[in-house]
């Protein structure tokens, strides 16, 4: 089974039409992926590849349009271009000693400015000679690069050898989704309800990974459905570390999970492990400031269509406005587009993006933090709005601080 899009190193790669952008990956891949053509602007829309990039592991390639397109076509197509840069946690440059300018430069300063670790490929060396100034210059700036010819099939090793060793440590390392919180040799309790949107004969990817990151760290799980956990837990000679559930059961796992017993949901472990968990409590908060008539965005990573009591489009909404006491204005969003201009909004009520790098999730809320927008996830919204938000937060202790003391 192929690793999930979450789990994979996202390396963008960036450049000017013509620089050898798709030949690099292609190169890379030992695949066609992209089309290559002597004609600047082949690449349209970002083309993405997953491979095994060893002994790294899993990632993705994203192949982008040239940052220099041209015209009201290339206008959409650099704007395409610029949102790679959010799921970006691995950048690379593609240019040639000829023809460095401005928009190289620009790149490097979009690289710096969001932290990311990023590398410089200068393809074409069979046609152009080295520029020594300018090695100078990126040598002082200690900035890593190398030399291919994807023409030649020339320096692909060395290629190789720096995407490995530019590879962000928080990647390498590896966060954990709840194994820290439960810890070898100990317990956690997985409440899994089985409805019309559980995919037939599967788990849904967060319980999964939870499952898998349990198993990795030598901790035991113990799957079951709402209804059977009561009787579960009285069957534990020595109490679990941890019941985790699926946010849409808060309630009933809350009030059959023992006190002692600390209890949160799938939801609110991904907004630590995808994002920032303390800064979705406090925004959580801010639903307490909503007023009917607010403007709301729920977003969705994925773009599933939802059925019945779909949790974004229906259940969600329902709570908040019973919350509020009136009527909000909601819109609903879904996929990697996200809007230019979110300051009308008093909320961004986002999904746990189990589908998604943490980069991504993290360029939202830096995004939103910018605009002055409180953001949160589905499970703290759920569980702020039916009461049993400190109970939630119980396995955090930073974070219900951040709860207890409004800082």
């Amino acid at each position: 089974m192929r690793a999930p899009k979450s789990f994979r190193l996202h390396i963008g790669i960036f450049g000017k039409r013509n620089t050898g952008k798709s030949s690099i990956l292609n190169l890379l891949t030992s695949q066609e992926v992209s089309i290559v053509s002597e004609i600047a602007g082949t690449t349209t829309d970002p083309v993405e590849k997953l491979m095994e990039l060893l002994p790294l592991g899993p990632v993705l390639f994203i192949d982008t349009a040239g940052i220099d397109d041209l015209g009201d076509l290339g206008e959409k197509r650099i704007a395409k271009t610029m949102a790679v840069f959010d799921r970006t946690d691995l950048g690379v440059i593609v240019t040639n000693f000829k023809d460095w300018d401005n928009f190289e430069q620009m790149i490097i300063n979009e690289f710096t400015n969001r932290a990311i670790p990023f590398i410089i490929v200068f393809n074409k060396t069979d046609l152009y000679e080295e520029n020594k100034e300018l090695i100078s210059k990126l040598n002082l700036s200690e900035i890593q690069f190398t030399k291919t010819s994807a023409l030649k099939k020339t320096g692909l090793i060395e290629l190789r050898k720096l995407l490995l060793e530019s590879a962000p440590q928080d990647f390498i390392d590896g966060p954990s989704i709840l194994a820290d919180l439960v810890g070898p040799g100990e317990a956690a309790v997985l409440v899994v309800p089985i409805d019309k949107e559980a995919p037939k004969g599967r788990l849904i990817l967060p319980q999964v990974q939870s499952i898998r990151d349990l198993l990795d760290n030598d901790s035991f799980s113990v799957v079951v459905k709402e209804r059977e956990l009561r009787e579960v837990l009285a069957r534990f000679n020595k109490p679990p570390k941890l019941v985790v559930t699926d946010s849409q059961a808060f309630l009933k796992v809350a009030a059959d999970t023992p006190p002692e017993i600390p209890m949160t949901s799938f939801s609110i472990l991904f907004a630590r492990f995808q994002g920032d968990l303390n800064e979705m409590v406090r925004g959580a908060m801010a639903i307490d400031t909503l007023k009917t008539g607010d403007k709301v965005l729920i977003a969705e990573a994925c773009t599933h269509h939802p059925i019945g009591e779909d949790i974004g489009t229906v259940k969600i909404p329902r709570w908040l406005t019973q919350y509020v006491g009136g009527k909000l204005l909601i819109d609903n969003l879904r996929g990697h587009d996200f809007p230019e201009n979110i300051s009308d909004y008093k909320i961004i009520i986002h999904c746990g993006a189990c589908m998604w790098n943490r980069r991504e999730m993290l360029s939202r809320i830096l995004k939103a933090r910018l605009a002055g927008v409180p953001i949160t996830n589905y499970g703290l919204t759920i569980a702020y709005s039916l009461g049993i938000f400190e109970r939630a937060l119980q396995p955090f202790p930073a974070a219900l601080e951040i709860y207890k003391t409004g800082i």
